[in-house]
């Protein structure tokens, strides 16, 4: 069975930092590509940002870019998300995917596993 396990969220100020880690789990378990999408009160589920593997690419939200980097090890099936410059708005529920596929690296539907997230609070 796969399972994603998202860590490291917590509360931070405005203008702090986190890192939050996702670890891949099952004996079945590959993927193209990863990525995190985030989830706040009242809101839709958006994209955060992506990395695929074999292009070593990445792709990010606009209002995301230059503040957060997404990293991760294939091999050790672990993806990473250093978050900078936290702002109120960027509280969510984050949560980590797994795409098994080439696929959009935007759209929620082409993941095939998902985590069952993890919860980041940013004071004002």
């Amino acid at each position: 069975q796969v399972q994603l396990v998202e860590s490291g969220g917590g509360l931070v100020q405005a203008g702090g930092s986190l890192r939050l880690s996702c670890a891949a789990s099952g004996r079945t378990f590959s993927s193209n590509a990863m990525g995190w999408f985030r989830q706040a009160p009242g809101k839709e589920r958006e994209f955060v940002a992506h990395i695929r593997w074999g292009a070593a690419t990445t792709t990010y939200a606009d209002f995301v870019k230059g503040r957060f980097t997404i990293s991760g090890d294939n091999a050790k099936k672990m993806v990473y998300l250093q978050m900078n410059s936290l702002k109120p708005e960027d509280a969510a529920i984050y949560y980590c995917a797994a795409q098994r596929f080439l696929a959009s690296a935007t759209v929620a539907s082409t993941y095939d596993y998902w985590g069952q997230g993890t919860q980041v609070t940013v004071s004002s």
